[in-house]
């Protein structure tokens, strides 16, 4: 996955911008970004402050670190099941 060029502070900061009463157009033409990513950042980031942002982050890897360690247990689980099923 591509990574942003833009900070989640930085996000946050071109969002609070809109919210100040600057146009989306605007902000789109001067930060050099399109409307669907001006969008797409307000539906996921509106209304969030710069700690929340980091919150945000730590508990997605958090997720993601849980989900491989409960992928990892389904394989340990599956080949042990798999081999008591081959020794009888």
């Amino acid at each position: 996955m591509k990574r942003s060029r833009f900070s989640e502070e930085q996000i946050i900061g071109i969002l609070k911008e809109h919210q100040a009463g600057m146009s989306a157009a605007d902000l789109c033409r001067k930060h050099g970004i399109s409307d669907a990513t001006f969008f797409k950042w307000r539906s996921k980031y509106g209304g969030m402050e710069v700690s929340d942002a980091k919150k945000l982050r730590a508990l997605e890897a958090e997720n993601a670190k849980l989900k491989k360690l409960l992928a990892e247990s389904i394989m340990d689980v599956s080949t042990l099941k798999e081999m008591l099923g081959k020794n009888f």
